[in-house]
This record gives C-alpha cells, structure tokens and sequence, in this order.
C-alpha cells in the first residue's frame, strides 16, 4: 500500500463529518481534489471504506476501523511537528476555545495576530450556546471560553474585552424610523427567540419580565445567525446584539429601533477556571490578549460607537 499522509488526513475528515462537501471547507480544498483523493485512498483497499447513497455518504464498519486508526496516526504524527517546534524554542499544540455563537464575529480579531506569530499553535474553537460553553470550560475541555454573562457557580479568571450592546431590531419593513417604540407597540409585535440555554434569550426575557410586558412569541430559532436572517425576510422582531449586525445595518437590511432601556450591556469575557493550569500557550495567549485587547477594540470595533 502507499497511501499518503495527505490521503489519510482526507478520509479521516469525510469520515469525521460524513460529508466531501464539509471535509473539503475544513481542509480548504475544493470538492473534485478531494473526491479525487478519496477515491485513489479507497483503491489500495479491496474492501470498501464507504458508500455513497443518494447523496449521503455512509462509511462502513471497515472504514470506522481505518477512521479510527487515521485519528491515532494524524495525532502522532502531529505530536512530531509539535516536538520538533519546541527545540525549536517555539510555541506549539492545541488552543481550545468555547464560545457562545454571538462571539463567532469578536473572537476571530482576537486571535488572529496570535495565530500567525505562533505557526506551531493549533486552533480548536467550538461555536454553541451559552449552557453547552459554560460545561465545556466545567469539564476541563477547552483551555477559554468567550461570555458576555459570566457563570456564578465557576470560580474563574477573566479578562473584559469589550462591551456587549443588546437592541431591539426590525427589519426594513418597520416604518416608525428613529421613534422610540412604545410599550403598547412592542407588545404587538411577533417576536423572535434563540433557543433554551442562549444568553442572549435569556437577557431578552429578562428585559421583557422586568418592563413587565405582556407578549408573545413567534418562533424560537437555534442561532443568532438565523434569527437575523428571519427578521430581515420581515418574520418578526428581536432584541439581539449589534456585534454581528453591521453589514445588515450599513445596507438598510436591519433597523435598531429606539425603546427606552435598551440598549441593555453586558461585557464580552475571556474566562478560564482559577484552578486550571494553564499551557504555555494558554498562558501567552493571556499575555496576547492583555498587551493588545484595547488596540484590536478600537482597529476592528469603532463603528460600534455610533449606536
């Protein structure tokens, strides 16, 4: 047999995501290489890896074995690089991160410089929602997690990167531009939740319970990405952050609508448990984050100052 590294490293993907179409973004190729290298993979074999029905892909109990058997060979040979780094004098491993799915537009800009001084650093960043981030850093999965609210069980170091701005936004249908909304108006609105767990839920039932205003709810959707994405189809109102809203808000697709005590603000958080040890890397990401965090705010976040 002599299949390639490369080859290998490409079915395991296609067997991890059950898809060439996933496997070939997360590998940054295009979908005919890696159907090309899949297919030369399955050749030095005479029993099949996978099988292809309709349009899914299924991988067959050999395959999950080969799959398995990738994972332990892709790992060692990672181990390599990342001792070769190290007498290098150079940083190198797994940087793990949970983030709640808002943060997906701030903790990018955070890393970005860090990632290309250090090549030996490996990113893993798990995107969900606030509950499923806040397990992650409990059970010592990930090294960080990013959160605008911070858990009060956890004992935790953290470092405040920037504010967190919550409005109520419409989309362009919504006439009464720049008047603020009024108590009896928002009542009648069809409003958009996230999904159980969400921060962002739960910051927008607080300000709906505290205001004590009666109203009810149009659909609950599982990201802020398709909560945004409803409103401008004209499916009802929510009260989201501005993060992520900016080429919405530039094109006239997304209106903040004025009401009084909005916006709420809460702080974006990198936070991590006292009690963990940190990695080396861990620890010069730390360092990153602290010589650079109010240089990156004001490069990649001035436009936030005008709402």
């Amino acid at each position: 047999m002599h299949y390639t590294l490369h080859q290998l490293e490409i079915f395991y993907k296609v067997a991890k995501l059950r898809s060439v179409t996933k496997a070939s973004e997360e590998l940054f190729l295009t979908q005919p290489a890696v159907s090309i290298q899949l297919k030369k993979f399955q050749g030095q074999f005479d029993i099949p890896l996978f099988e292809v029905v309709g349009r899914k892909i299924y991988i067959t109990d050999f395959g999950e074995e080969i799959a398995i058997a990738a994972e332990n060979i892709l790992s060692e040979v990672n181990a390599i690089n990342y001792k070769a780094l190290s007498f290098q004098g150079k940083l190198s491993g797994m940087l793990k991160i949970a983030i709640v799915s808002t943060a997906k537009y701030v903790m990018p800009h955070f890393l970005i410089d860090f990632m290309d001084k250090h090549e030996g650093v490996e990113l893993n960043i798990d995107v969900t929602n606030k509950a499923e981030v806040v397990t992650s850093l409990e059970n010592n999965v990930v090294d960080f997690a990013m959160v605008s609210v911070i858990p009060k069980h956890l004992k935790i170091d953290r470092i405040e990167l920037m504010e967190n701005k919550l409005y109520l936004v419409g989309g362009k249908q919504y006439r009464c531009k720049n008047q603020n909304i009024t108590k009896a108006a928002f009542e009648k609105l069809p409003l958009i939740y996230r999904e159980q767990g969400s921060a962002t839920r739960a910051q927008m039932e607080h300000f709906i319970a505290s205001n004590k205003i009666s109203t009810y709810k149009k659909m609950e959707l599982k990201s802020n990405e398709a909560v945004k994405q409803a409103i401008i189809a004209g499916m009802g109102f929510s009260i989201i952050p501005l993060i992520g809203l900016k080429s919405e808000l530039n094109n006239g697709d997304l209106q903040v609508i004025p009401m009084k005590g909005l916006p709420m603000i809460t702080n974006w958080n990198l936070i991590w448990l006292r009690s963990k040890n940190l990695s080396s890397i861990a620890r010069h990401f730390v360092d990153h984050i602290n010589d650079n965090k109010s240089d990156i705010t004001s490069h990649h976040f001035d436009w936030f100052e005008q709402y």
